[in-house]
């Protein structure tokens, strides 16, 4: 049986079982339309907070906004409050996500100090009932998004796939580091793996962590998860669900050549100004030009002139390799 099927959250079912991870400041539309064209069969929004949702905190209204084009979609909310994750998922609904994915595993402090993310791990009975009235509010799928744990040597996997079978969520997305560990390190495929026990024909199942390489998409799909999530292995790198989709049909894999990078970067930056404005695109595009313009002859020169550029046409200019 081929590791590469179509992924069902729910009443959804998504092309095949690759999946955008939400990143704050990275994954908005445009780099959703990227990742789509590129292979992947669903995409997650950068988490919005549902307390800014409820007070009707205009950057975080328009964070909602959907793209026609950018089906499947996940929407993420944040938060600490049940009453405002409620009204967070139910103007996610309303905007037109198909998912709304809950945030338990963020480890950022700022996050924490609102008591969202990984601290609702603290208190899961709570946390089920948080969830639970989130999926009651909406008619589409919810997913909950956590990790394995808090600390090293005290996981809560166990624990936590009881929580997401009783809560009614579609799908556990489980990311296989403790929030301890943040983005660091290896991911504990021996948690990943009673994870996927544990679930098996009872809840879909997505875990990530790590997931740069087609290789290591694979063992992760191989220890039994309905699907992968990936992260900072897309950034700067669109191509990894096709690269992915090839490995697992025939074993190996292309890598994009520096002009075939950087062509995309460009096509990337020239949406951000389209979609943001000229200042504002130019800008976010800054935010993750070291991932894309790397590994060449020459790219640190031309890296730092475009982060110090303030036009859009010398910006663009930069990006013609021969």
């Amino acid at each position: 049986m081929s590791l590469l099927k179509p992924l069902k959250i729910g009443k959804l079912t998504c092309k095949n079982n690759l999946v955008l991870a939400p990143m704050a400041g990275i994954t908005d539309t445009p780099f959703r339309l990227l990742c789509l064209e590129g292979g992947a069969g669903l995409v997650c929004a950068e988490m919005v907070s549902s307390s800014a949702l409820k007070y009707g905190n205009e950057r975080s209204q328009n964070m909602l906004k959907i793209s026609a084009k950018e089906h499947p979609l996940s929407m993420q909310i944040f938060g600490g409050d049940v009453s405002a994750l409620v009204i967070a998922a139910k103007l996610a609904e309303e905007a037109g996500a198909d998912v709304v994915d809950i945030n338990a595993g963020c480890p950022v402090k700022k996050v924490n100090k609102a008591g969202a993310g990984c601290v609702l791990l603290k208190d899961l009975n709570k946390l089920e009932n948080m969830v639970s009235a989130v999926v009651k509010s909406v008619k589409i799928p919810v997913t909950l998004k956590t990790r394995i744990g808090l600390t090293e040597n005290n996981f809560l996997t166990k624990d936590i796939v009881n929580l997401a079978i009783n809560s009614g969520v579609s799908a556990l997305v489980l990311h296989g580091r403790v929030a301890s560990k943040m983005h660091n390190g290896p991911v504990n495929l021996a948690e990943l793996s009673k994870a996927a026990e544990l679930t098996k024909g009872k809840i879909t199942l997505i875990v990530n962590g790590g997931i740069t390489k087609p290789e290591e998409a694979k063992t992760l799909l191989e220890i039994g998860a309905d699907g992968i999530m990936i992260g900072r292995g897309a950034i700067g790198n669109p191509f990894i669900f096709k690269q992915i989709e090839d490995f697992l049909n025939t074993g190996t894999y292309t890598e994009p050549t520096p002009q075939e990078r950087i062509k995309k970067y460009k096509f990337l930056v020239q949406q951000n100004i389209d979609f943001y404005g000229e200042r504002v695109g130019l800008n976010r595009s800054k935010k993750t030009s070291g991932f894309w313009i790397n590994n060449f002859a020459g790219a640190a020169k031309i890296r730092a002139a475009f982060v110090l550029c303030q036009e859009a046409s010398k910006a663009l200019s930069l990006l013609n390799l021969k």
